[in-house]
């Protein structure tokens, strides 16, 4: 099945004016950029974005069609979306960046670095320890699964430099790059979400949606039978199996409801990124109403098992407890929707929040019973590689971060 956007008034090809915002969301499928804030939709929390995009479109008749913006993980925050003075759809990501990077001031490169952790690599390995207790001691009647994160608070000595940032991202092909505008941080500067995501949540056009979660995930290596062992071991895998089926099973229950037909294949497929392996499952269907918008089935979704855990409340409870941060609008949703109700929205992961010299990376884990601390630990080490790389960290501190 094919997704591309519906057409829309769109400055087709054409670079961005200079603006305070500025939104970008490309792959292989689609290159799409926002420029400027013509408005913004009144914040809320999930529950209420259907309506609230709906009631957006019916009072904003002018200007493009479209809202963009993020989601926060807690469905209960509120989220960060607006409609652009202008959108342009590219042939190809080198087309997008270039436009994008006429509006992405270009800074010296940093050459040191100072990384903190939070929590530290042996508190976290405590944390999936405690994790795992308390599934074993309450998963009689059900199975119970849930992810923890944890951070990397990067440091710089010159403003971060985004446009390099995400020309280094794109690198990877078999990812979603995204640059997304977020509320400013707390001394008042500008941040951004900036990120390179595998996993699409889901995508409307019409009647046709897709979502391609991904769940379960191993390291890849330079060595070609190093690498080949790793994803054999991961489709081989017992655990990760039993952790994939549950994102699944949660997805199309989901969906079954909006939908009279589902399309899954049997067993799930190995997909890779630069420095990942993952489980990964594309499920396809039909809805029953066309009318049915991508809002609706996108709050519905989110979060997936893929980022919170089974049951959905037991997960986010727990998540609370052990971990020590707030994850803002890491493992949420990015991207757009129109007033037709079609749009396309990724899971916010692989990504950091930058603001000046600062960028706080994500990675997580999905913690079920059997899941060891030490090599989840050092599954959400290899997941840091890609921002840590994209920012310009050298590879000897890399390394040491994959040692830890």
């Amino acid at each position: 099945m094919s997704m591309q956007p519906m057409e829309y008034s769109l400055a087709s090809g054409a670079a961005p004016a200079a603006a305070t915002s500025l939104f970008a969301l490309w792959s292989e499928q689609t290159n799409i950029l926002g420029s400027g804030k013509l408005a913004a939709l009144p914040s809320g929390n999930a529950d209420s974005l259907a309506r609230r995009t709906a009631d957006f479109f019916a009072a904003h008749s002018s200007g493009p069609q479209l809202l963009m913006g993020a989601l926060p993980f807690d469905r209960h925050q509120s989220d960060a979306l607006f409609q652009p003075q202008t959108a342009s759809r590219f042939a190809s990501s080198r087309e997008l960046l270039a436009a994008l990077g006429s509006g992405l001031a270009p800074v010296q490169s940093s050459q040191r670095w100072r990384i903190d952790s939070a929590p530290s690599p042996a508190e976290y390995a405590a944390a999936v320890a405690r994790a795992v207790e308390l599934i074993d001691a309450t998963s009689v009647d059900m199975p119970r699964k849930v992810v923890l994160s944890r951070t990397l608070l990067v440091n710089a000595d010159h403003p971060l430099d985004v446009r390099e940032l995400v020309r280094r991202l794109s690198q990877d092909t078999s990812v979603t790059t995204f640059v997304v505008p977020l509320p400013p941080a707390a001394n008042g500067q500008p941040r951004r979400l900036v990120g390179a995501t595998p996993e699409l949540l889901i995508a409307k056009t019409g009647t046709q949606v897709i979502s391609h979660p991904l769940a379960g995930s191993a390291r890849r290596y330079a060595d070609a039978a190093a690498d080949s062992a790793s994803a054999n071991a991961l489709l081989d895998s017992e655990k990760d199996q039993r952790e994939h089926r549950a994102v699944v099973e949660a997805i199309l229950d989901t969906l079954a409801p909006h939908c009279s037909q589902l399309a899954v294949p049997k067993h799930p497929t190995l997909r890779s990124t630069a420095s990942m392996w993952h489980l990964g499952t594309r499920i396809e269907g039909s809805l029953k109403d066309n009318s049915t918008p991508c809002t609706e089935l996108l709050s519905a979704l989110h979060p997936t098992p893929a980022v919170c855990g089974t049951p959905r409340q037991w997960a986010r409870d727990l998540i609370s407890q052990l971990e020590p941060m707030d994850r803002g609008f890491y493992a949420g949703a990015v991207g757009w929707t129109d007033a037709a109700g079609d749009g396309a929205w990724y899971v916010s992961i692989r990504c950091a929040e930058v603001s000046g010299t600062e960028a706080r990376l994500f990675a997580g884990a999905g913690i079920v019973s059997g899941s060891d601390p030490a090599t989840e630990t050092h599954e959400t080490a290899a997941k840091f590689v890609a921002m840590l790389e994209g920012l310009g960290v050298d590879r000897a501190t890399v390394q040491r971060l994959l040692e830890s």
